[in-house]
This record gives structure tokens, C-alpha cells and sequence, in this order.
């Protein structure tokens, strides 16, 4: 084991049809069809570990994201698979530092997203290694060690090493009963799977009143491309709901400042309880506007957010509400690490952005490392939850009365299964050779 090198970085272009009846549709996405630059790490251990993850796109310029990540295979094959595993943020910062990728973000878009998935890679491998998921991976860790996972070039004057390493001190304390506690009862989760805007109201309607009755306290509605359409569809929803369980919005980056102030405050008679991505994720001073604008309904953002950097940003600015992490936006857990610490500094609530192919997988160990050994509670925090594509996976999310149930298999949940990925590998597998043909029949929804 201790001889094993990475052998190979595979990587596969998958694709899903998700497009044809509207799952995921918004009003700045009408089409998507989700899809994963998928990426498997190979050793020479003999043990038949390998290390699964992906970056998320939908569709169209999932092969751009696919060569990011293969122009990354020179940095990985031949290292040590025990050091890479050991120390996850080395690797992390040689590929950040590599100056002519580096040029293309820096730290950002394509190329981010690309390391965000090797290491990721890397840390579902060193998992199945360590025989544990990742959030319980993450939870054993000592706090130094886990500090000097993050990169504090930019944020400093922000989170400091020193200061990262007394929340996560302060985090352990109590935390073996909080992980009873979330073995026993789960993380609490909401729903969007009732909110596409592609919907029509009846169906909106009917997965609205199921959320409500598979125990979901909150879901979330689509707005943005029409303002009557958005008031009616609310209308409906609240009546289906009732008032005690709260509806977020979500425009998508579909406004401008003014634009969001005003579409949100006319949705105020339903109660929202957040607007997310009421304008460009990049517009710090914008979304402290609309927050003083829309207040008490919420400002949420942090999908579409390129870097700790910027995350940084909008919590010094007071500009959020709640805080929205992505798996598979960032580069990787490690990135991640930084962004909760800083949330966790400031006080903000994290509610990380799911959905997507494998999102939900992924993101809900970062959050439950969050609630067992760095916050410390699950106080308006909440890990979204679409019903897509779960099936694909090999340890897929599973929802008990609302709750994601804590994932108890080695790795980071990433893996997907070899028939899945053979079928929708784009565009030879099986699914697509097919579709080419005309021998497919309309996608079996799964928000039916």
C-alpha cells in the first residue's frame, strides 16, 4: 500500500436527457440537461479502490469541462497514493498553483471546477482507504490537521490558521453525541423537486402537498421569468402548504438589483422565506442592496460562486442571509473547508445548493461535518433535495420523514455505477446511440 502510485485519471463525458420533461428547468436554465465531467483515479495498490468525482454542468460544454479535467492527468499520475490521501490539500495547492492553468481563472470557472473534482477524487479515494464516508473522515480529523487543509491566501484578513483551529477545537466539543444524534435522526433537508418553472400549477400543487406529507418543512419555487405567473404559482403553493411550512424563491441571476427588490417584495404577501440568486453571484454590493431592500424575506446565494474569496466577500459585507456551498463549484473539499469556516466565523447559516447529478450525494457529508464537529447545530440549516438521478449512483441519498439519512459507506458517495455510466456516456453510450437512432421513448420522469 504504501508502494501505490495513481496510475490512471480516467475521464467520461455523461450526459442525461433531463431536459425533455423540464426537470431542473428555471428561468435562466429552460433546457438543462444534466450532466457530470466525470473523473475515476486509478492506483497500482492491487486493493481495487479507486476514487470517484465529477463536476456538474447541463449539457451543452460538458466535453469543455471534461478536457479540463484530463489537461489536470500530468499533475496527478505518478504520485503517491498514501501521501495525496494523507494530505488531500497538497495536491489542492499544486493544482491552484500551476501559473499557466492558473492564468485561465484564476481560481475560477472551468479549470476550478476541474481541480474541484480531482480533489474530490482524492478525497472519496482516501476515504474508502480509511473505511469511513467522508463527513465521519472529516470528523475524526484533528482540528490542525483539518486547518491546514484550507488555503488562507486571500482570506486572512478574514480566517486565520489560528482562528480556524479554535472553531474546530470548539467544534469538538460534544460532538460524539451530536454524531449519535445524526445517525439517529438525520440532517434535516428541503425539497425543490415541486418548483420547476417548466411545471404546470396542478403538478406544483400535488409535489407541493407530498413534500409537505414526506415531512419536508420547506420547499422551493422557481420565479423570475414572469411576474404573475411567479404570483400566481405562489399563490397556489401557499394554499397547498399551508402557513407553517416556509417556500423559498430562487430567480436563478434572472434581475438586476432594482429588478429583484421589486419582484420579491411583490411575493411578500406569501410569506418567502429567502430569494435566492436574486442578481449576479458576482455583485457583492448588489446583494447587500437587495438585502436591505427585501428585508425580513432572506438574500441566499452561493451556488454559482466562484471562490472562498468571494464568499469572503459577501459575508464581510453583510450581503447574505444564508450561505449556499456547492460540492462541485469549488475546488473541492478542501475549498469547502475554508468557505464553512468562514460561515461558521460570521454566524451565517449554511444551506448548500443539491440537486444535479450526484449533488445531494456529495454535499450532505460537508454538511453534516458542519453540524458535528464545527457548529454544532442544525438551527435553519437545511441541505436541499431534488428527486433526480439518484439511481445512478452506488450509494445513493436516502430522505427519512424530511431528513438525509447519514451515509455510513466508505467514500465520498461519489461513485456511480458502470452500467449507468456506460448507458449515458455522451455520445456513444447506449442511451445516446439509441437516441440518435430515434429508438428512445420520452425520459421516465422522476418527479412524477
Amino acid at each position: 500500500m504504501t508502494a501505490a502510485r495513481i496510475t490512471e485519471v480516467d475521464v467520461i463525458d455523461i450526459r442525461f436527457p433531463t431536459s425533455r420533461e423540464l426537470d431542473g428547468s428555471d428561468a435562466m436554465n429552460p433546457d438543462p440537461d444534466y450532466s457530470a465531467a466525470y473523473v475515476i483515479l486509478r492506483t497500482d495498490a492491487g486493493d481495487g479502490l479507486e476514487g470517484h468525482a465529477f463536476a456538474f454542468t447541463i449539457g451543452r460544454g460538458n466535453d469543455v469541462q471534461a478536457a479540463a479535467i484530463a489537461a489536470l492527468r500530468d499533475h496527478v499520475v505518478g504520485l503517491s497514493a498514501e501521501a495525496v490521501c494523507a494530505d488531500p490539500g497538497s495536491l489542492s495547492r499544486a493544482l491552484v498553483g500551476d501559473s499557466q492553468l492558473r492564468w485561465l481563472g484564476p481560481e475560477k470557472g472551468v479549470m476550478h471546477m476541474a481541480i474541484g473534482a480531482v480533489v474530490n477524487a482524492v478525497w472519496d479515494l482516501a476515504a474508502k482507504r480509511a473505511g469511513r464516508p467522508v463527513w465521519k473522515l472529516l470528523t475524526d480529523s484533528e482540528p490542525e490537521w483539518l486547518a491546514d487543509q484550507v488555503d488562507y491566501r486571500y482570506i486572512e484578513d478574514a480566517l486565520t490558521r489560528e482562528e480556524a483551529v479554535a472553531l474546530l477545537r470548539k467544534g469538538k466539543d460534544g460532538s460524539a453525541g451530536r454524531e449519535l444524534r445524526l445517525l439517529a435522526n438525520g440532517y434535516p433537508a428541503y425539497t425543490t423537486s415541486p418548483g420547476w418553472l417548466g411545471y404546470s400549477d396542478d403538478k406544483v400543487v400535488r409535489l407541493a402537498e407530498r413534500a409537505v406529507a414526506d415531512g419536508f418543512t420547506q420547499i422551493k419555487l422557481k420565479v423570475g421569468a414572469d411576474l404573475a405567473d411567479d404570483v400566481r404559482r405562489m399563490r397556489a403553493a401557499r394554499a397547498a402548504v399551508g402557513p407553517d411550512v416556509r417556500i423559498a424563491v430562487d430567480a436563478n441571476q434572472r434581475w438586476n438589483v432594482a429588478e429583484a427588490v421589486e419582484w420579491t417584495n411583490a411575493l411578500a404577501e406569501y410569506a418567502p422565506y429567502w430569494i435566492e440568486e436574486p442578481t449576479s453571484p458576482d455583485d457583492i454590493l448588489g446583494h447587500a442592496t437587495v438585502r436591505r431592500g427585501v428585508a425580513p424575506v432572506k438574500v441566499a446565494t452561493g451556488e454559482h460562486v466562484h471562490n472562498r474569496v468571494v464568499f469572503k466577500q459577501l459575508l464581510q459585507a453583510e450581503a447574505i442571509d444564508v450561505l449556499q456551498i456547492d460540492a462541485a463549484r469549488v475546488g473541492g473539499v478542501n475549498e469547502n473547508l475554508a468557505i464553512l469556516l468562514l460561515a461558521a466565523k460570521y454566524g451565517v447559516p449554511v444551506c448548500p445548493h443539491a440537486g444535479g447529478v450526484g449533488l445531494c450525494e456529495l454535499v450532505r457529508h460537508l454538511s453534516m461535518f458542519d453540524y458535528v464537529a464545527l457548529t454544532g447545530t442544525t438551527e435553519d440549516r437545511l441541505i436541499e433535495y431534488v428527486d433526480h438521478l439518484h439511481e445512478h449512483f452506488k450509494d445513493p441519498v436516502a430522505i427519512v420523514n424530511g431528513h438525509y439519512v447519514a451515509p455510513t459507506a466508505p467514500g465520498f458517495s461519489s461513485e456511480m455505477h458502470a452500467t449507468s455510466i456506460e448507458a449515458y456516456r455522451h455520445p456513444g453510450g447506449a442511451f445516446w446511440v439509441a437516441d440518435a437512432a430515434g429508438l428512445t421513448e420520452p425520459r421516465e420522469g422522476t418527479n412524477r
